[in-house]
C-alpha cells in the first residue's frame, strides 16, 4: 500500500502542495484528479523522490520510500522520457535490467509486453518512427517491463484513439487485479470512471475529495435527473424553476437537472409528461464529473 502523508511543497510563493494525504491499495485503481496546476505531478513525482519536500512522507507498506524500494514502482510520466532515436526492444529491454531483471529475464518481458500492448511488429523501430498512439503503448510497457508493485500513470489516455484508450484500460484493471496498486491521472472523467475503484481530488495542493466512488456518490446530498423529449421540447429554465429544480445544461431537446436525494423521482417524471413527449428519463446519484465539479469551484 502507498501511503501519501501530509506533504507540503511551495515554489517561492506558490503553494504546490499542503498536508496532502491518501492511500493508494493494492489490488485497486486510484483516480487521482484535479484542474491542471492542483498538485497531481507534483505529488506523483514526490514518489519517486524527483521532487524536494518541504514537509511529509512518501511510505509503501509502512515504510519511508527508498531507492530499493522505488525499483519496484512503475512510472508513465506525462512527458514521455524514452529515447526517441533507439529501438523499442532495446529500450525496454535496457530499462527492465535497469530495475533489476537478469539480461534474458528483460528480454522475455519485454517480448511478453510487446504482445500483450499489441506492439510486437513495432519491436525493432526507433520510437522516433511509429504513432503517437504506439508510443504510448511503449511508454507503458517500460512502465511495466519490470513487473511492478505500484504503478503510477500521469495523463496516459492522452491522445489515444478509442482502440488504445480501451487497450490501456484493460491493461490497467488486470494489473489492479493481479494485486498492483495502480494511481493515475486523467482530465478525461468519463474515461476514468468505468476504470477506477477509488477517487482522490486535489485542488489547490490540498485533497478535497478522497473516498471509494460508488460511496461517494450514494453519499452525495444531490441526485441528476437527465430527460429528452420527443418533438418540440418546452422551455427547460420555466421548467426548472415551476419543478423546484436546478438546470445544469440543455442542448436538442435533452437536459440535466439537479435536485435534493430526497425528493421523489416520480413527482419529476410526471411535471416532464405535462410538458412534453418523454423520451429518455434518468434520475440518478452524480456521475465523477459531478462530483469533480461539486469539489473543485472555478
Amino acid at each position: 500500500m502507498l501511503e501519501i502523508d501530509r506533504l507540503r511543497k511551495r515554489y517561492g510563493a506558490v503553494v504546490a502542495l499542503e498536508d496532502c494525504s491518501f492511500v493508494a491499495e493494492s489490488g485497486r485503481v486510484v483516480g487521482f484528479l484535479g484542474p491542471n496546476g492542483a498538485g497531481k505531478t507534483t505529488t506523483m513525482r514526490s514518489i519517486f523522490g524527483l521532487v524536494n519536500l518541504d514537509g511529509g512522507e512518501v511510505r509503501w507498506d509502512g515504510r519511508a520510500v527508498e531507492e530499493e524500494v522505488r525499483l519496484r514502482f512503475g512510472y508513465m510520466p506525462e512527458e514521455r522520457g524514452l529515447y526517441p532515436r533507439m529501438k523499442v526492444r532495446d529500450q525496454l529491454g535496457y530499462f527492465a535490467e535497469l530495475h533489476g531483471l537478469t539480461a534474458r529475464d528483460a528480454r522475455e518481458s519485454t517480448d511478453d509486453w510487446l504482445e500483450r500492448l499489441g506492439i510486437t511488429d513495432s519491436g525493432t523501430s526507433r520510437l522516433d518512427e511509429l504513432s503517437h498512439g504506439n508510443q504510448q503503448r511503449v511508454q507503458l510497457a517500460a512502465a511495466l517491463v519490470h513487473n511492478p508493485d505500484l504503478l503510477v500513470l500521469d495523463e496516459p489516455f492522452a491522445g489515444l484513439d478509442p482502440m488504445g484508450v480501451a487497450t490501456l484500460g484493460d491493461v490497467v484493471r488486470r494489473e489492479a487485479d493481479r494485486g498492483k496498486a495502480v494511481m493515475f491521472s486523467s482530465h478525461q472523467l468519463d474515461l476514468v470512471e468505468d476504470l477506477v475503484d477509488d477517487v482522490v481530488v486535489i485542488d489547490g495542493g490540498r485533497i478535497v475529495l478522497s473516498g471509494v466512488l460508488a460511496d461517494l456518490r450514494v453519499a452525495s446530498p444531490h441526485r441528476f435527473l437527465q430527460v429528452a423529449f420527443a418533438g418540440v421540447p418546452p422551455d427547460f429554465d420555466d421548467l426548472a424553476r415551476t419543478a423546484g429544480m436546478e438546470l445544469i445544461w440543455q442542448r436538442e431537446g435533452e437536459a440535466r437537472f439537479r435536485t435534493s436525494k430526497d425528493r421523489d423521482p416520480v413527482e419529476f417524471l410526471t411535471a416532464f409528461r405535462k410538458a412534453g413527449r418523454v423520451d429518455q428519463f434518468r434520475f440518478e446519484p452524480p456521475s465523477l464529473s459531478d462530483l469533480f465539479m461539486e469539489v473543485v469551484k472555478r
